[in-house]
């Protein structure tokens, strides 16, 4: 797959099969791991085969089934943003393994999530993980006018990018940042919400896949 392919065929998925995640999937999405934690100094941690955080061996807890793996997101405070944008990077790993995923900031037993967390640290929030007993649906999606400058006779990398971004996951689908043009450099602003720094984070690393464009192209 593309990367427009694949941030396209990523869906939010709530329930699982009891199939265990495959060895080779494991390894993979831990080297994704850890270069993403040693480029963004956070220590987001693979959680395997642990029912406890979504009390897998019930038939629901939220609106969560057969959950038994997950990411935890865990670093130091005030990072929201780079937890956004590296757990989205595992998560399009997890999907390009065949694996599907969901971002969770709430219903979850957060006492229960078997993770390292250290003085200063905080865990963030979770990404359940597995084989979905479907592959979700497309969620509804703003128009590039709305959030973004976006006009005609914009360059093509600009346009692409803000399509990757609406493919994001935001919380609550709520889609609430927005992105305007400086020449060949993009501001890229969260709006007011819930853990809008997170989602800032995510569309970020969508934009750059769709643009083609790297770090770089952000306004500082």
């Amino acid at each position: 797959m593309d990367a427009f392919e694949l941030m396209e065929s990523r869906h939010s998925v709530r329930s699982f099969t009891d199939k265990p995640l495959e060895k080779d999937a494991v390894e993979a999405l831990n080297r994704e791991i850890a270069e993403c934690n040693a480029e963004s100094g956070l220590r987001i941690q693979l959680v395997t085969d642990e029912p406890e955080a979504f009390n897998a061996g019930k038939p629901h807890y939220g609106s969560f089934s057969g959950c038994r793996n997950y990411l935890a997101l865990v670093g130091p405070k005030d990072r929201e943003e780079a937890v956004g944008y590296y757990g989205e990077r595992v998560v399009l790993k997890a999907q390009e393994l065949g694996i599907n995923s969901c971002w969770v900031a709430l219903t979850y037993r957060k006492g229960k999530v078997e993770v390292r967390i250290d003085d200063g640290e905080k865990l963030y929030m979770v990404i359940a993980l597995g084989y979905g007993v479907n592959q979700g649906v497309q969620h509804r999606m703003k128009t590039l006018s709305d959030v973004s400058d976006c006009r005609e006779g914009d360059p093509e990398w600009y346009r692409n990018g803000i399509r990757a971004a609406l493919l994001a996951p935001t919380a609550v689908n709520q889609q609430r940042y927005r992105f305007e043009r400086q020449g060949e450099k993009v501001l890229a602003k969260p709006g007011l919400g819930f853990h809008t720094r997170v989602d800032l984070g995510i569309v970020k690393y969508h934009f750059e896949l769709g643009s083609g464009r790297g770090k770089e192209v952000w306004v500082v």
